[in-house]
């Protein structure tokens, strides 16, 4: 699965989720939709709000495994930080991509400037 995201456009989250959710229906991994859709949100998120280009997001099934990458034209590392303890919902995605991924990193583009962030569940794993 591939999707163009459009700068700024929040609403491609939305989108993205139900791109996502349809792929994964054919999966045969329940356990994992959930889990999926929220750090797809995430990441999509943070290329939409941190980065003032277009992104692309990509989602690949292999055998038990889902690897999900967004990739956006900022060089910039994206850094997991602690959410701050007022009401600033900005923050968080990151350390849930950390906590709930089986696997997760950044790599730079190799060609021009950008990144892409990627994350992996194993969804033989999936209730073990």
């Amino acid at each position: 699965m591939r999707c163009r995201l459009g700068r700024a456009d929040l609403t491609a989250v939305a989108e993205a989720r139900r791109a996502l959710r349809e792929l994964l229906r054919h999966w045969g991994q329940p356990d994992c939709t959930d889990v999926a859709e929220l750090l797809t949100s995430e990441l999509v998120t943070n290329a939409l709000i941190h980065t003032e280009s277009d992104a692309e997001l990509t989602a690949t099934l292999a055998a038990s495994t889902l690897r999900v990458e967004v990739r956006d034209q900022l060089s910039r590392m994206p850094e997991p930080r602690l959410a701050s303890c007022d009401e600033n919902t900005h923050g968080r995605g990151l350390l849930l991509v950390q906590a709930l991924a089986d696997a997760w990193g950044v790599r730079m583009q190799g060609h021009g400037p950008g990144k892409v962030v990627w994350f992996e569940l194993d969804g033989g794993r999936a209730g073990t």
